[in-house]
């Protein structure tokens, strides 16, 4: 499936947020890209183009198309509660965002390929579908023969989980997931509620 491969620290700066984690290049330059990003006056942004921004940056952040994110928005307003809030929920619970919160890849981007390539399992099962969504009591594991993978014994953190809704064990590398996130347990600066008036117009 297509996924963005262009470069990270050129939309970082497009946003003027570390979305893809730390970057050197945004610390120097925290100003859009471009011949005259230092020196052009920005033009007031219309109601819909601080709706989409939001947007874009949280597709972007986690990784997401077009298609796919209008499909989770679709699924966050069928259920009952907070759209925006249920929203972040369903995203923070994909397969991929699940294993970079666990600590297992130091990237979303390095996530998904760890799940691509058939490095974990979810119940038992092995999944290798990134956008896969997890359930509150899921155990994610690295499979047997990848826990020597240097790529991951790097990464995973040798103590319990840096998020309270998950749980890590190293020694035999397997998380939970104790709980659904909740709102303040997302640490992102995201406007939720911008994405959901852009698609209530």
């Amino acid at each position: 499936m297509a996924r963005y491969i262009g470069p990270t620290s050129k939309i970082a700066r497009k946003f003027r947020e570390p979305i893809f984690g730390p970057d050197k290049a945004l610390e120097k330059k925290n100003y859009p890209p471009g011949q005259h990003g230092a020196t052009k006056k920005r033009a007031k942004q219309s109601e819909y183009a601080v709706q989409l921004n939001e947007k874009q940056k949280v597709k972007y952040m986690y990784g997401i198309l077009e298609r796919q994110f209008a499909k989770i928005f679709d699924r966050a307003s069928r259920k009952s509660g907070i759209t925006g809030e249920n929203l972040l929920q369903l995203i923070e619970l994909r397969l991929d965002n699940v294993i970079y919160r666990l600590g297992v890849a130091p990237t979303r981007m390095a996530a998904r390929q760890i799940v691509s390539h058939r490095h974990v399992t979810v119940n038992g099962k092995v999944v290798n579908i990134p956008s896969y969504t997890c359930k509150s009591g899921d155990v994610i594991a690295i499979r047997e023969r990848s826990k020597t993978l240097e790529v991951i014994t790097t990464h995973a953190p040798s103590h319990g989980s840096r998020h309270a809704w998950l749980e890590w064990d190293r020694a035999s590398m397997t998380g939970k997931i104790l709980n659904v996130p909740s709102r303040d347990q997302i640490p992102e600066s995201i406007k939720e509620q911008l994405i959901v008036e852009l698609y209530s117009k």
